[in-house]
């Protein structure tokens, strides 16, 4: 199985030079937008490369059979161009939310407090078409504070089982996640330590390629491509 991590567009609390004015689901900046639009447009057309210029013989784009993505606002925005472009429903998978979960930390008495996320008809009114599953429901998803990063490298881990189970398969999936967690899932994928002294970063709509293979070898073809970016869009 051929496996594509992408980080979701600029959002708002990216572009942030001030902390103090995050938000606890943030939307997509308009440079996020057009981010997220240049990489849908790459992906439906775009033919793939490896390192060395070798071309992957796929002229009319990746072809995903299955794309899912984060509960999180901000990778519900991003998937919504790349659903159009690529003709596909996408599946909301909360385990591949961002390390730490829906929260804001206010400070003081009243700390970290936990918030419960896009709830189930919100979902549905702004993204139809989106598959989701029971764990999205009219409470919303979220209902811890913050979750350490002991918490995300275990889901990490959850995650990567699944997509273990996979590899025997022919199919090209898409993740659509978030910078702290594709970190955790690379780590867990490829068997690097699970600590915070190394890290793989992605650039906003950044592109991870990792071969999941029957015999139960992993490669690594690229990582953080943003290839479909110029440079003014890169964040």
């Amino acid at each position: 199985m051929r496996l594509y991590l992408i980080r979701h567009a600029q959002s708002s609390n990216n572009a942030l030079a001030d902390p103090s004015g995050r938000v606890c689901d943030p939307p997509l900046t308009a440079l996020g937008h057009r981010q997220a639009r240049r990489l849908a447009r790459f992906l439906s057309a775009g033919a793939e490369r490896l390192e060395g210029g070798a071309a992957l013989g796929r002229p009319l784009g990746y072809r995903f059979a299955r794309l899912f993505c984060s509960p999180m606002y901000r990778s519900l925005l991003t998937t919504q161009y790349l659903a159009k472009a690529l003709g596909l429903a996408p599946e909301v998978w909360v385990a591949l939310h961002e390390h730490g979960g829906v929260y804001l930390d206010h400070g003081g008495e009243q700390g970290v407090v936990g918030y419960p996320g896009k709830t189930r008809a919100e979902m549905l009114a702004e993204f139809p078409g989106y598959i989701l599953p029971e764990d999205v429901t009219e409470r919303g998803w979220w209902f811890g504070a913050r979750e350490d990063y002991a918490g995300c490298c275990d889901r990490a881990a959850r995650v990567a089982e699944t997509l273990r189970s996979w590899a025997g398969s022919e199919e090209c999936i898409a993740l659509l996640s978030h910078g702290g967690f594709l970190d955790a899932l690379l780590k867990d994928l490829l068997g690097t330590p699970a600590d915070r002294g190394r890290f793989y970063a992605h650039s906003n709509t950044g592109i991870t390629c990792v071969d999941l293979r029957g015999d139960g070898s992993v490669r690594l073809e690229y990582l953080n491509r943003v290839d479909h970016l110029p440079p003014e869009l890169v964040t």
